[in-house]
This record gives structure tokens, sequence and C-alpha cells, in this order.
């Protein structure tokens, strides 16, 4: 058995990540310790021992190409060595090895947060230089909001995801895509029968891959003594510790309705006393940081196209008070069919991203409702989700190409 000593924001799905084991090993190693429960820092637990290889670092080797070679993640790699250097692997050094089975950057098997995001950011930039990084804005508790640029074509498209805190796990597929892509587009080679390299000639797509990670972070990790909004948090969430069901940003507000597209219409269909879980619209479109970077970042490249993806429904919202363009419906349509979800002629809703993209810019918006149950959606149904939204992010792309100039 090997000891670890539980640090703030650790879960048992990451714990089980980082040291390659499943958590139900975990779990019979610690019997004190609860699935449903979160883990308490400070907490020391015995993690189930596993077979190890040693290596010595050659001259041109990185971490992505280590971790490939021995079938391990990126992030288990660095675990088991905390005086690796992930950008520069210093030739000579000795590196313990875990046992694995998964050396892919994004890793989808626990919650993936702010800190997972931050990471393979780094991670994906060293491996492929092509792509662009950016930060749009910060969030109200000061955290960067990045962006990320690939292609070079005149089109442009934005992807976005966890506007909502508790849709989460769009985040994660978003940057597994943009790892697919990236890919792809290094070793000139299809993604779901596309050619992408050939698509990034005629497009260049952003991907802003996590709006709200206040949000993020409170839903997966809770509230915890110390937070800056500790009382407050508390109070709107009705005295109770347990934020699964958290939509808002940290203060509170809903950010899918904090744009200006009849934004007191909105105010009045929620009827919200105040900040909460879900539905406040806040006091006025924009307030918050994260809406106003999105929107000021979406004012300063003038997409062609933009696809917001939340959870759950299986549906694509297309249209908005008459002001789409023709061919909004005909694209929403093409993404539905790739896939296998229903495109919806939405009523009776607005302050949202796309209802504001497209009164403002009159360009095709869509707002994608991914998978089915409840949220957060859980981490086992990654494969079917992701088996969804990469036709339909390939369908986007190939139909922004195809927008008359």
């Amino acid at each position: 058995m090997l000891p670890y000593i539980v640090q703030p924001g650790d879960t048992l799905l990451r714990i089980a990540r980082r040291f390659e084991v499943n958590s139900a090993s975990i779990i019979a190693a610690n019997p004190r310790i609860s699935p449903e429960e979160q883990l308490l820092p400070g907490l020391l637990l015995s993690i189930p021992a596993q077979s190890i290889t040693v290596y010595c670092v050659q001259p041109g080797d990185t971490i992505l190409r280590l971790a490939s070679v021995f079938s391990v993640t990126v992030t288990a790699l660095i675990a088991s060595n905390p005086h690796l250097d992930p950008k520069r692997p210093v030739p000579g050094q000795l590196l313990t090895v875990p046992a694995g089975g998964y050396h892919r950057i994004v890793d989808p098997r626990a919650e993936y947060g702010y800190k997972e995001l931050t990471k393979d950011l780094e991670i994906l930039e060293s491996e492929y230089p092509f792509l662009q990084m950016t930060v749009i804005g910060n969030s109200v508790m000061g955290k960067p909001l990045p962006a990320i640029r690939l292609g070079e074509g005149p089109r442009t498209i934005q992807f976005s995801a966890s506007m909502h805190a508790n849709e989460w796990i769009t985040s994660t597929l978003l940057m597994t895509f943009a790892e697919d892509a990236a890919k792809a587009c290094a070793l000139g080679g299809k993604l779901g029968g596309a050619d992408i390299r050939g698509l990034l000639q005629k497009v260049t797509v952003w991907f802003v891959p996590m709006v709200n990670p206040d949000g993020v972070e409170l839903v997966q990790e809770g509230l915890r003594p110390g937070h800056p909004h500790y009382t407050e948090l508390l109070a709107w969430n009705r005295q109770s510790f347990r934020f699964m069901k958290w939509k808002a940003n940290i203060r509170g507000v809903d950010l899918n309705d904090q744009f200006p597209a009849f934004w007191e219409e909105e105010v009045e269909r929620r009827c919200a006393d105040g900040p909460g879980p879900r539905d406040y619209p806040g006091e006025a479109p924009l307030t918050e940081p994260e809406a106003l970077a999105l929107a000021e970042f979406t004012r300063e490249q003038r997409f062609d196209l933009v696809v917001a993806l939340h959870t759950q429904g299986q549906e694509i919202y297309w249209n908005y008070r008459g002001y789409e363009p023709p061919e909004s419906e005909r694209i929403a349509r093409r993404l539905a069919k790739a896939a296998g979800y229903k495109s919806v002629k939405l009523q009776g809703s607005d302050a949202g991203f796309k209802d504001w993209f497209i009164q403002d810019f009159r360009k095709p918006g869509f707002t994608v409702e991914v998978g089915l149950g409840v949220n957060p959606l859980p981490v086992e149904s990654f494969a079917d989700l992701y088996d969804e939204v990469r036709p339909l992010l390939i369908a986007a792309l190939e139909a922004a190409a195809g927008l008359k100039q």
C-alpha cells in the first residue's frame, strides 16, 4: 500500500486516476470513506500498490511520447515523478513509470475542473505549437478564462462549454475534441472521416472550454470554510452543502441569462428573487465578468458561427425571434443528423448567449443540449457522449467552411 494525504480539490475519481487504480480498490483499502461523501483534506489514505517500471530519459524524449510508449496518462507519469519538468524532461533522468493503459492528454475518467484544464492546455501547447492560446477575461474569483485557436481559414467559428457549472462534462468533451483535432492536423490524418487539415485551411476555430470555472469548482469540490463567498453561497443554496444542482456562477447569477437579448422579458419570465443555484439573470445584462468576457471576445472576433455546448436533452436550438439567417435551420438539421439529436425551434426563451449572438450579428448560432439524464451527467457516460458530440462538431466545422462570403 502507498500512503497518500488528501489534498484540497481531491475527489475519489481524481485520486484513482492519478494513481492508475480503480476507485473500488481505494474504497476497499479504506473502508471508512464513501463515494457519496466528499473527502476531507488531510485524510491519510492507503492506495493499493501497483507494478512500476524505471526508465532513463533519452535525448528527444517528450512527456507525451513517453506516456504513449508506456500506455499511461501524462497525469499519472507526472504524479509518479514530482520533480519532473513536464515541458523539459532531462536526458539521463530516471523516471518511475506506473502501470497504465491510457495515454491521452485529456483524461475523462474523473471530474474535469480548472486545474485539469490549465494543465492540459500547457501540454497541448507544448506538443502542438501551432495552437494559439489566449485569455479572454477573468472569472469573479480571478481565474483567467482561456481560449484556444486552431486553423488559419477565413471563416471563423467558436465552440464554448461549461456556461453552467454542473454541465462541466462539456469541457471534457470540447477539450477532447480539441486534442483530437490538433493531432489530426499535425499528422495529416482524418478525424471521424473528415480531413481536418483541409478543413482548417478554410476555417479558424476558437475553443472557449470553461466559461464558468468558479461554478465548476463549487459543483465538483463543494463549499469549504474559508471560501470568500461561504456565507452567501450557503444561504443561496438553502443551507445545503450539496451543490450538484448549481448552474450559476459563484455570485449566484445564471450566465446564460446574462446577455442583452430581450433581457428584461427573461427577468419577468424567471421571477427569481435573487442569487441562487439557477435562473437568476442578475441586476442587469453583462454584470458578470464571465458573460462580459465572452461577449467582448465575440464582438472582437465577429464569428461566422457559434456553438454553445450544454447538457442535457439531445436537442439543438437554432432560432431566435426570427433574427436567425435562412441557413440556420438547414445547418441545425445537419448537426442533428450527425449526432442523432433533434433540431428544435425554441420559443419563450431570451437573454442566452446564442440568442444575443443571433440578434446582434444575424449569423447562425446554436445551443446544443448534450446527452440525456440528470446533471451533472456521470463520468461513465463520457464515451457515449463523445460519440455523439464529435461528429456534430465536425459537421459544424464543415458548415462554417461552406458559408458564403
